[in-house]
């Protein structure tokens, strides 16, 4: 396919370094929204001991979500058996076992909130057995029951290749499963510590394979140091496992600990990655600076039914 935006498939993209002499661009820049309904969340959330993804992560779309009342709970405590290169939630040991009464706050958050789509992700919990599945499949079930209609979308780790726990996770049967591959497979060392790319791709076919009525759906950061032809290569490989949903952003460094922006990915970069992953079979791609997993994840699940 022609390229519309002149980018040769042989000819490396334009850089927009990143260091302190090039500032974030223009196209990065958010407002940040803190109005009565921001408000309203962060009081449910704190009175309900619960954390989001949102705040741990630093998503740059947390002021606009909130106010529309939209957060993604992460559940699982908030700290992570891994340290990913790139992610900005705490790691460590756990203080102890997952929350048991944690799916029916969430349930109790959700329908304080009035949502119609909520999206539950987790912290990497290594430290037990089956990584958690079982709290997932509780916390979809307590949603469903408290919030009749609510269509609850899940954002799972990979449990380190235990099928079984995939399983009981498919068994809750969720609206939408996510697991998002992160980047490219020549990354994944330094990106992804403890993750495997075939593993992943192995989730994602397996979850098809196993629920082809359920969408599946994943996500790649892009500015890490990926050649453009990594990601096509990366973006067929998952068209391949059966993906409906597609998800690309710009990696932002959440602290100078983390791993550097190699450049800023131009906007049309994104619009003709967008193009290229339609025309590869995917239901819906979502592919813009800001985009996020969650980021319109309704609107993506509606455009994956349709």
């Amino acid at each position: 396919m022609a390229s519309p935006f002149n980018i040769l498939p042989n000819q490396p993209p334009p850089l927009v370094p990143s260091t302190a002499a090039h500032p974030r661009p223009d196209w990065l820049r958010v407002k940040f929204f803190g109005g009565e309904n921001y408000q309203d969340l962060k009081r449910i959330m704190r009175t309900l001991g619960l954390h989001t993804v949102c705040e741990s992560a630093r998503c740059p779309n947390m002021g606009e979500c909130w106010e529309h009342r939209t957060a993604t709970f992460m559940i699982l405590g908030d700290v992570c058996t891994r340290s990913c290169g790139f992610c900005a939630v705490p790691s460590g040991k756990p203080a102890g076992p997952p929350d048991e009464e944690e799916p029916f706050r969430v349930a109790e958050a959700a329908e304080r909130m009035g949502l119609r789509y909520a999206v539950v992700t987790s912290v990497n919990r290594d430290d037990q057995p089956g990584g958690g599945a079982a709290i997932f499949a509780r916390t979809v079930a307590e949603i469903r029951r408290r919030v009749p209609g609510c269509k609850v979308e899940v954002l799972i780790p990979d449990f380190r290749g235990d099928w079984d726990a995939l399983a009981t996770v498919l068994a809750a049967r969720p609206d939408v499963l996510n697991h998002n591959t992160e980047t490219v497979p020549r990354l994944y060392r330094q990106v992804r510590k403890g993750a495997l790319y075939e593993r992943s791709l192995e989730l994602l076919r397996r979850a098809k394979r196993s629920c082809p009525e359920i969408p599946t759906k994943t996500g790649l950061m892009l500015g890490l140091g990926e050649e453009k032809q990594e990601v096509l290569a990366t973006l067929q490989d998952l068209a391949a496992q059966g993906t409906n949903i597609l998800t690309l952003g710009q990696y932002l460094q959440p602290t100078r600990d983390h791993l550097r922006i190699v450049r800023y990915v131009l906007p049309g970069e994104f619009a003709e990655y967008k193009v290229l992953g339609e025309a590869m079979g995917f239901d819906h791609v979502e592919s813009g600076p800001l985009v996020r997993s969650s980021y319109h994840a309704f609107e993506q699940a509606e455009s994956a039914r349709s």
